[in-house]
């Protein structure tokens, strides 16, 4: 029996498993969000029962919208080390290509590799023509993973869950498709 909570679909990489949250990922996530730093660009939630709100919204994602944030597992260890999917509640201006890497999983590369295998299954298996990122204005970390990505800036807007938010704009499944054949990345 699996404690599978969505159906989301389990995506892989050389190194990395992406699939939908389980019971165990709740603690991870509510101890991510319940760090003032760590979770500063995200949204910061300092009291445990929202923070579980928080999990139980990212369940509920998947079953609205049939996709959301994937658990990022390592494949070697089996650990948990962050969250990246496409992100779409009320008030979002588009769906949302978003990335959160856990304490200790920084500068692997962890972020890249999962946030192109979700944006790659939303072109691809979801069939959107368009995806963003949304970024707070002094997430510097974020801004470069975006524009490793390929993503650019687009315009600032009022966010009404994160008030002053960038958003990203990445290339359309085209755009991506000819980067490939010509050997970038």
């Amino acid at each position: 029996m699996t404690d599978a909570l969505t159906r989301a679909p389990r995506l892989e990489t050389e190194r990395l498993i992406l699939r939908g949250p389980e019971r165990r990922d709740a603690a991870p996530i509510m101890r991510f969000l319940m760090d003032p730093v760590r979770s500063e660009g995200f949204g910061h939630i300092p009291e445990r029962g929202e923070a579980w709100r928080w999990f139980a919204l990212l369940v509920g994602h998947w079953h609205i919208h049939g996709f959301g944030y994937f658990v990022i597992e390592t494949r070697d260890t089996g650990q948990t080390a962050g969250i990246s999917g496409i992100w779409y509640p009320e008030t979002w201006p588009e769906p949302e290509l978003g990335w959160v890497v856990f304490d200790g999983f920084e500068g692997r590369g962890i972020a890249y590799e999962a946030a192109s295998r979700a944006r790659l299954w939303a072109y691809h298996e979801l069939g959107l023509q368009t995806l963003t990122s949304n970024i707070v204005p002094g997430n510097d970390r974020s801004k470069t993973l975006a524009t490793r990505l390929g993503a650019v800036y687009e315009r600032t807007y009022m966010n009404e869950n994160m008030g002053e938010d960038e958003l990203w704009r990445h290339p359309a499944p085209q755009a991506l498709a000819v980067r490939h054949s010509e050997g970038t990345t």
